[in-house]
């Protein structure tokens, strides 16, 4: 059942990635959308179930915060070093600096691949736990797996790769829960562990929504699609987070 289960995750996934594919020219209303989606996987997902499975403390701070912390200042780092500058002055006048930043896109897409091998993990776990433990699971994976393979696509080719390694990552992140799924029926890893890399994936998250895409998406001319579409994106994952639980 688990692993059924995770073919809808899997299904669900494409339909958001090829949303992403063919949604043409309305690029700000997009990236909008993205980061609504991902502040409300951040902040209803994310680090809800990061801070419920990894309860330690330190420095006084719970442990998925800290991770949270790192996870933000990881891309920023990587951002730095690798001298990407957005050039946020003119609000965005499509000028940025001549640099190849194309790893950062597979990055993110990347963590999000791995995030889906997570969600697939925790529909396993879910069904280890109890039958109607795993369905309500499973629909919570596969509502917000519509979002995953929207942000994948839109992420990894934001950061100038080409549609095909897109499309690539979008496969990879489809298949990603179905694996996890496999997993999950199998082995079983500390909660602790998945806990703390909730919480590294929510700072990273949280930096690109914030740092990087909503200045795009607000660039140019003053709209109020945009902002709109990120109010919505936050609301739909509010709504799907209320519902799950």
């Amino acid at each position: 059942m688990a692993i059924l289960l995770s073919l809808l995750s899997m299904c669900a996934t494409l339909i958001g990635g090829l949303l992403a594919v063919h949604i043409g020219d309305r690029k700000r209303l997009v990236l909008g959308l993205a980061a609504g989606v991902m502040l409300g996987v951040v902040a209803f997902d994310l680090m809800p179930d990061a801070l419920e499975q990894n309860s330690r403390i330190a420095l006084g701070v719970p442990v998925p915060l800290l991770a949270a912390v790192v996870g933000f200042f990881t891309v920023h780092v990587i951002e730095r070093s690798m001298a990407l500058h957005t050039g946020y002055e003119d609000e965005f006048v499509a000028h940025r600096h001549n640099h190849d930043f194309s790893s950062l896109g597979l990055l993110a897409g990347a963590g999000l691949v791995f995030h889906s091998t997570l969600d697939g993990l925790s529909i396993g776990f879910g069904f280890q736990a109890g039958a109607a433990v795993g369905v309500a699971v499973a629909i919570a994976v596969i509502c917000h797996d519509f979002a995953d393979g929207f942000n994948t696509f839109t992420l990894t080719t934001l950061y100038g790769n080409a549609r095909t390694r897109g499309l690539i990552m979008l496969g990879l992140d489809a298949i990603a829960p179905v694996v996890g799924a496999i997993i999950g029926t199998l082995v079983r890893v500390p909660a602790e562990l998945v806990g703390l890399y909730l919480g590294y994936f929510a700072g990273f998250l949280l930096y690109l929504a914030t740092a990087d895409i909503l200045p795009e998406a607000h660039a140019g001319k003053p709209a109020r699609g945009p902002l709109l579409c990120t109010l919505a994106g936050v609301l739909a994952m509010l709504a799907v987070a209320a519902l799950s639980h």
